[in-house]
């Protein structure tokens, strides 16, 4: 992923160097299983451990020179390995298979991105739950369609928006439990050269778990899972910032991105302030569905194993989970610094003379003993006066006859009484937060 869209916490798994120490700790920790297998002297693990060292660039850039003629990267850091201990080396690698190596690696690496993408999830959580607090008695027009519908609260929005980043904590802790797995199985999977007792050995030391069975990879639907949850995270956080830049919109303008000092919005209009980190994470959401789909796509392999999957988890596995980790954290400070504008939600509240109120009357009627439909009839025709004559629905009920043969002008008006439309806020926010103050 490009340094624009990647935080350092993340990309720094990724680098050349950090895939380097990985396979040495697969490596060794294998090693040691076959020691207390008896199966490798102990001298040999010792020599190793002694040897193997940390890597550098210039580490990296020897073994890439060696691939250069082996066409294999493992089998180029084997044969670097070599150059470095000596012959102790010889023992590393015994009975095992390149992908014992790549995909117990990768299951490491992929679990470490979890940990730092749920933190982002936390810290997104924190945020959205301290806004809706601030704002749980705010009302503003709830729409469906685009269209007024009735009252809600800017903090209804946002408990909706916490509950959904619970579900996404909650299946990104599944999909990091169902990827820390390894192999050390050997050449498809059948512990030919190795007993299982080594594979216990080197996973439990590495903190991950043995893949119960395997072929000569982890299975790819592993994979899958754990792509698919990183793209569930990005369409959330994509729906959420459809929705601020709803809000944002000139003709609404109930909130918006916090606009910085010498912050520019167009080259052109110095008027201009866009909804950019908002359409950033739209569009980042894109890429998270897309690697998903690749990741589906790994899951069929020839018999026991081929690589067509190799290509496509080089590209998807920095990116998607450096993509995640970084909108994450951008819809987070976005949240946090969220501009919300109370007087424009009663503004827009009060725009359309009070036919968001429609449905009261409509259930009031019923209560009082009128068919629905033909309430339904009076309630409408009085609502459309507002959009074809511009009488407000306050007035036209006042001037309706039929209406006013059921109901008073004082339960008419109770019907527009404040409070109505979330007064069971606190109810709301006591199943998603466990509390409502």
């Amino acid at each position: 992923m490009i340094p624009r869209y990647s935080r350092k916490e993340m990309s720094s798994l990724w680098t050349d160097v950090a895939r380097l120490r990985r396979w040495r700790d697969v490596e060794l920790a294998a090693l040691e299983g076959m020691v207390e297998q008896g199966i490798a002297p102990r001298e040999a693990l010792d020599d190793c451990l002694a040897r193997a060292g940390d890597f550098t660039e210039a580490d990296a850039a020897r073994i890439e020179e060696i691939e250069r003629t082996t066409k294999h990267d493992v089998i180029a850091f084997l044969t670097f390995m070599e150059e470095r201990i000596g012959p102790s080396a010889r023992w590393l690698h015994l009975g095992m298979t390149s992908s014992d190596v790549l995909d117990t690696s990768l299951g490491l690496v992929l679990r470490d991105a979890a940990d730092l993408i749920l933190q982002g999830v936390k810290r997104a959580m924190a945020a959205v739950e301290k806004r809706a607090f601030e704002h749980k008695r705010t009302l503003m027009m709830g729409r469906s369609h685009g269209i007024h519908a009735e009252p809600i609260t800017f903090g209804h929005k946002l408990a909706i928006w916490y509950d959904e980043l619970r579900r996404a904590e909650s299946r990104l802790l599944r999909a990091r439990e169902v990827i820390a797995v390894g192999k050390i199985s050997g050449a498809v999977g059948t512990f030919a050269h190795l007993p299982p007792a080594v594979e216990v050995f080197a996973c439990k030391k590495l903190g991950v778990t043995p893949a119960p069975a395997s072929s000569q990879v982890v299975q790819r639907d592993r994979h899958a899972e754990y792509f698919s949850a990183l793209a569930l995270v990005g369409a959330s956080i994509e729906k959420f910032a459809v929705e601020i830049r709803h809000l944002q919109r000139t003709e609404v303008r109930e909130a918006e991105e916090h606009f910085t000092p010498g912050q520019k919005g167009s080259s052109a209009m110095p008027h201009k302030r866009n909804p950019i980190l908002s359409e950033n994470l739209s569009g980042l959401a894109r890429l998270l569905r897309g690697y998903a789909v690749s990741a589906l796509e790994d899951v069929a392999l020839w018999h026991e194993r081929d690589i067509s999957h190799s290509s496509v988890e080089r590209v998807i596995g920095p990116d998607a989970t450096i993509v995640a980790d970084f909108m994450l954290h951008r819809f987070s400070g976005l949240m946090e610094n969220l501009r919300v504008y109370p007087e424009n939600m009663q503004k827009n509240l009060d725009m359309l003379g009070g036919v968001v109120n429609s449905q009261r009357i409509l259930l009031e009627l019923a209560r009082k003993g009128m068919d629905r439909q033909a309430a339904y009839v009076i309630v409408q025709r009085n609502a459309m006066r507002m959009y074809e004559q511009g009488v407000t629905f306050r007035q036209a009920l006042a001037e309706d006859q039929d209406l006013l043969k059921v109901m008073t002008p004082a339960e008419i008006e109770d019907c527009f009484s404040a409070g109505y439309h979330i007064k069971h806020v606190d109810d709301i926010f006591q199943r998603v937060f466990g509390r409502s103050e």
